[in-house]
């Protein structure tokens, strides 16, 4: 198209220009409508985090050292394959066997015999049925008896003696044994062995004696502290009842309470106690009781 001469020359391009302002006005509109009405929504809604949670462990100080740490040691060398395995040599055999010796059987010698002086203490002691006399009667039996030997022939027998006031044997019975060969031992030694001294009391001296033929138990002096004092009342059933009387309990029979001068004088004649007659009550107590009866004031 050819403008003519005195015409508009944008007579053409007003539309254009119209159109594309239009365009950008809308445009322009449309971006604010939306910017604002976005800016009117809340935040969007992000999702929760899983809380995160952190250990702290404390460790110990470490100690100080005084010196430096020592060198490292080396390294054990590899091991080194096990050599084969030779056999044990030979155990060389005994041209001749030697037996084999059975063991001893334990043996106990006799004690010694009384002395002049034991006898001599014996024929004097009252107290306790004259009790040193009858322990000097039976050490005198037992020397007479030999050596004990473990065995079926060891044991003990017990006599029931009597004895005169001079000194002589009337009496001896067996109330048991458990053997022979003690019960005859014993009693050949009674026969052979003198006249005895006079008894202490002056009356014929009635009493019960064990003689062991064992070597594991032998028979101790006896101990005198005690001799002195009157003998406990032996123990009677309150309860026993005969049938006829009524059935009051017994009250028990009262203890003895010596004289204080008598006391004290017969003190005096006490002999005084050895460290073998410790040892045999010990003994004594220790084989009937077990170890609690060596404990004090038992």
């Amino acid at each position: 198209m050819v403008a003519r001469p005195g015409a508009d020359p944008f007579v053409g391009a007003r539309p254009v220009v119209g159109l594309a302002i239009s365009l950008a006005l809308h445009a322009l509109v449309i971006v604010g409508a939306v910017t604002h009405l976005g800016s009117q929504r809340g935040p969007s809604e992000a999702p929760a985090r899983e809380p995160t949670v952190t250990v702290l462990t404390l460790l110990p100080p470490e100690p100080e050292r005084s010196s430096p740490d020592p060198d490292p040691e080396p390294a054990p060398p590899p091991p080194r394959p096990d050599a084969p395995a030779l056999p044990p040599p030979p155990i060389p055999l005994p041209d001749r066997v030697q037996p084999v010796v059975p063991p001893q059987p334990a043996t106990m010698a006799a004690p010694p015999a009384p002395t002049a002086e034991e006898w001599a203490f014996a024929s004097t002691y009252t107290l306790k049925n004259s009790k040193a006399y009858r322990y000097t009667w039976g050490q005198q039996v037992r020397s007479m008896m030999g050596t004990a030997v473990e065995g079926p022939d060891q044991g003990m027998v017990r006599f029931r003696v009597e004895i005169a006031p001079d000194g002589r044997l009337t009496r001896l019975e067996t109330l048991w044994s458990t053997s022979a060969l003690a019960e005859r031992l014993a009693r050949e030694a009674i026969g052979q062995m003198p006249q005895w001294p006079p008894t202490p009391t002056g009356k014929p001296l009635i009493f019960e004696k064990t003689v062991s033929f064992s070597p594991f138990a032998s028979e101790g002096p006896p101990l005198y502290r005690n001799d002195c004092l009157p003998d406990p009342p032996a123990f009677r059933n309150p309860y026993a009842w005969d049938g006829g009387s009524t059935r009051d309990p017994a009250p028990p029979e009262p203890a003895e309470t010596p004289d204080p001068e008598a006391l004290e004088d017969c003190l005096k004649q006490l002999p005084k106690d050895s460290i073998e007659a410790e040892m045999a009550r010990d003994q004594r107590l220790m084989d009937r009781w077990g170890w609690s009866a060596s404990q004090p004031r038992r």
